[in-house]
């Protein structure tokens, strides 16, 4: 991905309390050009399967049951090192130390519930990529 595209997902509870709007006018705010995006309900084998490298963690079941409760935006974000800006724009995952000013300070529950996923490599990236998204879906 040469360090210019990220992946991301607004997670259901950002989706069902109407915060996607707000969350995608800051991605754009802060200069990411949305390549490819799709809402879509994850079925438990797909979250099974994105989520595969957390399988042996205590917290796995509650991630899919929580990542299937309701649609869920999926999308490429391209920008000049892109996995590291975006991953500043996020904040930390724990919203209470979160800086101010960054998506899950401002629209995150918990750190299950921290409102966006984003890639935390280019390589991670690629892969989250190309599991939602074919060549011809991108711009």
């Amino acid at each position: 991905m040469n360090g210019d595209l990220t992946f991301a997902i607004i997670k259901p509870n950002a989706v069902r309390t109407g915060k996607s709007g707000p969350i995608l006018a800051m991605i754009n705010e802060a200069g990411f050009e949305i390549t490819g995006l799709k809402m879509i309900m994850l079925t438990t084998q797909q979250a099974e399967n994105f989520y595969d490298e957390h399988r042996d963690k205590p917290f796995f079941e509650g991630l899919i049951e929580f990542m299937t409760s309701g649609p869920v935006i999926v999308m490429i974000l391209r920008r000049e090192n892109a996995v590291e800006e975006f991953r500043n724009l996020l904040g930390n995952t724990d919203p209470e130390k979160a800086e101010p000013g960054t998506i899950r300070k401002i629209y995150a529950i918990s750190v299950r519930m921290n409102a966006v996923h984003g890639s935390e490599s280019d390589e991670s990236a690629r892969r989250e990529a190309d599991f939602f998204f074919s060549d011809i879906e991108r711009f």
